[in-house]
């Protein structure tokens, strides 16, 4: 089972070695999609955790018990199509090719099965036209 979720976990557990815990203890793969970390600072994780059901809730359950708070991601990326001007700026930025202008219509596509919502074309976006749905 997959399942994709944030992880923020406070300034005390930020050298934690989280994703090994998570391979090591519970066999659950942790697949990073965005990260925000810094030493001594407050860490913001998005990850897609893999393994078997009862091992992703013992995992999950772990974190918590570490004072660390996890919840489901479900966040999305929105794309307003009457502000969108089709420069492909956000195609440049898009790690997964989700995002795309299309070579016949030089239009901005969006193929949102692709999407691992890591949002680096939002702020990439010089009209505002990218957003997530939170």
């Amino acid at each position: 089972m997959k399942k994709r979720v944030t992880i923020i976990f406070p300034q005390r557990t930020v050298q934690t070695p989280i994703t090994y815990r998570l391979a090591k203890d519970y066999n659950v793969a942790a697949n990073i999609i965005r990260a925000q970390i810094a030493p001594n600072q407050v860490g913001k994780v998005v990850v897609e955790l893999s393994g078997d059901i009862d091992q992703l809730e013992s995992a999950i359950e772990w974190m918590e018990s570490q004072e660390i708070r996890v919840s489901s991601a479900n966040r999305e990326i929105l794309i307003d199509e009457d502000r969108c001007v089709h420069c492909g700026l956000c195609t440049g930025v898009c790690p997964t090719e989700a995002l795309r202008l299309d070579p016949d219509t030089a239009r901005l596509t969006f193929q949102r099965s692709r999407c691992v919502v890591c949002e680096q074309c939002v702020p990439t976006c010089p009209v505002q036209a990218i957003s997530t749905n939170f």
